[in-house]
């Protein structure tokens, strides 16, 4: 079953260090959408495998985040792209 919204959840504990989205902003699959510093130090990229709309966002930069905890919810737009 196509799935029309996703969820984009952090798979980390730690810190939003960096965004790249806004509410309302087109996203292209595979994006960088946040930088989250772990409780380890590490920063790692948070991203989804679909392209489409942000329609919420539920985290600001500097805050705390826990693994699982949702981040923000896209729209699908359902546009196939490829790279190389």
């Amino acid at each position: 079953m196509i799935q029309r919204y996703h969820l984009i959840k952090c798979p980390y504990d730690g810190i939003i260090e960096k965004m790249y989205v806004r509410g309302n902003c087109h996203v292209y699959e595979w994006e960088n959408l946040f930088l989250i510093k772990t409780t380890e130090g590490k920063i790692e990229g948070i991203s989804v495998g679909a392209s489409g709309h942000i329609t919420s966002l539920v985290v600001n930069q500097g805050d705390q985040v826990r693994r699982n905890m949702r981040l923000a919810s896209l729209q699908d737009d359902f546009i196939i792209t490829g790279s190389d």
